[in-house]
């Protein structure tokens, strides 16, 4: 219980608050991530290829917001989210594939529009540099994380972003912000 107290009071305080990360108009790095257990490779860059995709990079799976807020966003407002033209929503965090099936399961996302990636060894968030590393998050996670954010991709560029921190909410990362973006 204090663990989720902690994150919940500390997720918005520990992000930078300078901009060093992907921009509209670059290309999604073309980084393999896993699905599944045992993991199959998913190479973004084939992966969002010809398509609208929403990328949503999360701290961690089964932690409050993610689970309570985030994920539900995505999932109440697929309708919408195709309507925009998007294909679809993929979600992923610094776990293993292990980890992020059973939370994709929690999260009831099969048959979605929904994916759950998983980027074990950081190096798709090390790609678009929105490493999660700061002491109070740490402290409660364990280990670097990524950043809560989310992309626009089209056909692999970089379309609109958000990431929270600073000055920018948790919920300009959700559904009905991102809506607003495509």
């Amino acid at each position: 219980m204090l663990a989720r107290r902690l994150l919940t009071q500390t997720h918005s305080l520990a992000r930078p608050q300078f901009r060093g990360f992907a921009a509209a108009g670059d290309k999604f790095p073309a980084v393999d991530v896993d699905f599944g257990f045992p993991p199959k490779k998913v190479n973004m860059g084939e992966r969002l290829a010809g398509k609208k995709t929403i990328v949503v990079g999360l701290p961690g799976a089964f932690t409050p917001v993610c689970s309570g807020q985030q994920v539900p966003s995505y999932l109440a407002m697929q309708a919408e989210l195709k309507a925009k033209g998007v294909d679809e929503v993929l979600v992923y965090c610094v776990n293993d594939g292990a980890v992020m099936e059973g939370w994709a399961k929690d999260q009831k996302v099969a048959g979605s529009m929904i994916t759950f990636l998983a980027d074990p060894r950081s190096e798709l968030t090390k790609a678009l540099n929105l490493v999660l590393d700061e002491p109070p998050v740490m402290a409660v996670l364990g280990n670097p994380r990524c950043q809560r954010f989310a992309i626009v991709v089209e056909n692999g560029i970089i379309k609109d972003l958000a990431v929270a921190g600073g000055d920018v909410p948790d919920e300009a990362t959700f559904a009905e912000a991102m809506l607003k973006k495509c």
